[in-house]
């Protein structure tokens, strides 16, 4: 693997950068406020809170941090500005619980793991994009981590109605990060994918949650993999 990439840190054109990243930041928070309605409808169709919100928080996996991980190798030239953005937004999901007025539609008075989830995701991309050179590896974490994370919190929500961690939902996010794995990292995101999906069903609250061990074992394995030569 070749060494840091520093320059990377310095976009082509940092206002053109923002003025990308402000329509992609403010469609998140779309995202944030249309997950509100999605909350009322589902609860008139007697879905326990609970269940409500944790649906909810995989929607926001995937409408935000999943779809804008894919576009950000084709948007911006260094991952500055979408990484600023990442902790903008993890200090906006802070301050509810700060203060203790939660946004009720997708977050919990007893963990802070949406807040995990916007630094995993912001820091990941830094760090790979400055180990690699390039955003392609960058997006492997950030993909398992939104659309892995998803597929198996929305399986174990629909067959257990709560917050609670099974094997058919890790299965369930390795068919889901093996194929992303291999198109980004070929035979080493299948190693990433195995690891990620096993890893997703153990925690250590209140830092080390489901998101920021997908986002650390993927990391590692590809730090590691690039330092044997294998990328």
């Amino acid at each position: 693997m070749r060494t840091l990439a520093l320059d990377v840190l310095v976009p082509s054109d940092p206002l053109v950068e923002v003025l990308i990243a402000v329509p992609l930041f403010l469609y998140v928070l779309g995202v944030l406020a249309l997950t509100r309605y999605v909350y009322g409808f589902l609860r008139t169709r007697g879905l326990s809170n609970n269940v409500v919100v944790y649906y909810n928080r995989k929607l926001i996996h995937v409408l935000a941090g999943g779809l804008v991980a894919l576009l950000v190798p084709h948007l911006f030239t260094s991952p500055l500005v979408p990484t600023v953005f990442a902790l903008i937004l993890a200090a906006i999901t802070y301050l509810p619980h700060r203060t203790g007025r939660l946004l009720y539609w997708f977050q919990v008075g007893e963990n802070m793991y949406e807040v995990n989830f916007c630094v995993a995701w912001g820091l990941a991309l830094l760090a790979l994009w400055v180990l690699f050179g390039n955003p392609v590896y960058a997006v492997v974490p950030l993909a398992f981590m939104s659309f892995g994370d998803a597929v198996t919190g929305i399986i174990r929500n629909t067959l257990y109605r709560r917050r609670t961690k099974s094997w058919v939902g890790n299965l369930g996010m390795l068919a889901v990060t093996l194929p992303i794995g291999v198109y980004y990292a070929g035979h080493v995101g299948i190693v990433a994918a195995l690891i990620a999906s096993l890893v997703e069903h153990y925690e250590i609250p209140p830092l080390l949650d489901d998101n920021v061990l997908i986002t650390l074992s993927t990391l590692a394995v590809l730090v590691a993999s690039g330092a044997l030569g294998l990328l």
